[in-house]
């Protein structure tokens, strides 16, 4: 199993986020360079990575728009 990025931040919280709807999904997430949330500085921000077979469900959730939400 190889870990793809399917999403980049410099937003801990949006990074928590995303990996919360994710792991509802029960895709396994992986936050790379999750030290920066921690407030040391990363280059590149944080990488929400899921497994290889999982890239195209985990991007359609996380570019789900709720038709509810104003």
């Amino acid at each position: 199993m190889e870990l793809v990025t399917v999403y980049r931040t410099l937003d801990a919280g949006e990074a928590e986020i995303i990996r919360s709807r994710l792991d509802s999904a029960d895709i396994v997430v992986n936050l790379k360079n999750e030290d920066h949330a921690l407030g040391i500085e990363t280059a590149g921000g944080i990488s929400v990575q899921v497994p290889d077979d999982r890239v195209e469900e985990a991007r359609a959730l996380i570019d789900y728009k709720d038709p509810a939400a104003p």
